[in-house]
This record gives structure tokens, sequence and C-alpha cells, in this order.
């Protein structure tokens, strides 16, 4: 087979370890929200492979390393408290990640691993969710401040976590199963939806009214 068609052995190697190891993986990145102000705030994210539950671990003007270490230790303590096991983190080269950041990692059992150089694929799914994110809530709302920048991300993680179906793992959501399938006529005649609104009617949610 010429070189030039040759199947790309990495990608499958790299495509097996995520499917294989999804239970155990984690990805983070930092990404950037610009206020009305024009200051620029850095959002540190993370997000698990295999439920797609996103945390967002804060936002700051100012990433240095005690802040950026800071958030890796809530995460830790938050990842106790909820038995998850993560053993694998996928992070970029990005220079805002300082070694504290991998050591306190590192100490709760989780090996740091880099994607490869201008590579954004090997971190695919945490890409996406950025992407969402802007898409959905920040390239639709003007933030006037890192509070309300906060406070609209938190609102926006609640939503991505407990409501927004997810086609990766089945348009099931990270925190909830899909309920039981309404198979019965009467039920799907008189079905009674109901919407309820996040952050002035911009996320919108749907619920069967009791």
């Amino acid at each position: 087979m010429p070189a030039s068609i040759a199947p790309d052995r990495s990608s499958s190697t790299w495509a097996g370890f995520l499917r294989f190891q999804a239970d155990a993986l984690l990805a983070c990145d930092f990404f950037e929200a610009v206020t009305l102000s024009g200051a620029r705030m850095y959002v540190l994210a993370v997000i698990e492979h295999s439920s797609r539950r996103i945390r967002v671990l804060g936002a700051t003007a100012h990433p240095i390393t005690s802040w950026v270490a800071q958030a890796a230790r809530n995460l830790v303590m938050d990842l106790e408290d909820v038995g998850c096991r993560a053993r694998f983190m996928i992070r970029d080269r990005d220079g805002k990640f300082p070694g504290l950041f991998d050591d306190v990692l590192k100490d709760a059992g989780i090996e740091v691993i880099l994607s490869g150089i201008q590579m954004p694929r090997m971190n695919s799914i945490m890409e996406r969710w950025v992407q969402t994110c802007r898409h959905e809530l920040l390239d639709r709302t003007l933030i006037w401040n890192q509070h309300h920048l906060l406070h609209a991300l938190r609102e926006f993680e609640q939503f991505y976590n407990t409501h927004r179906p997810h086609q990766g793992i089945e348009n099931a959501r990270p925190l909830h199963p899909l309920p039981a399938p309404i198979t019965d006529p009467d039920k799907l005649t008189h079905l009674d939806i109901r919407r309820g609104d996040r952050l002035g009617s911009l996320l919108h949610e749907y619920h069967h009214a009791a």
C-alpha cells in the first residue's frame, strides 16, 4: 500500500484508548470569554468521557499557578465526594497549566496525558463541549463581569448535566438516565409538556406536567 494512503495507526490506537478507557477518562481545557468592558476571562472546565458530565472549575482574568492548582484540588475533592474513579486526564500543552496542576492530580492517582501539538482531535470531546458552550451560551449573552460570567456558566452547567440530551450517550443526560418510554396510548394522547426557562429564556427545559 502506498505510503500516501497508509492507515493512520497512531490515530486508531488513540481511538481505541478513548473507547476502552472511557470510564476512567477526564479531559480539561481553558477557553476565553470577553466581558462588555473588554476584560478577557479564562474559564477552566473538565468533562467526564463516559457520562459527559461537565464541571466548570472557575473563571479568572489571571490564571496564575496558585489559582490553577487550587482548581485542581477542588476537582479532586469533588471527584472523591461522588466516588469517581478517574485514572487519566487529557489536556493540551497550554502554558496556563503549571507543573503543580499535574502534581495535584498525580497525588490523587490521576495520570495527565498531553495531546499532540496542534492536534485538537486528541481532545475532541472537550473541544466539542467548548464549541457547544460558545454557540448556545457565550455567543448569545452579553457578559457584564466575572460574577455574571460565573453565574451564566453555572446555569449552563446545570442545564447541560441535568436536562440537555447527548447523542454520544444515546440521548441520555449526564446526571439522569433515559426515562422509561411511554407506551400507553391514553398517556400519549394526553401529553402535557411544560416549558421552563433559564437565563432569561436563553435556555429552555421541557417536562411532563405532574
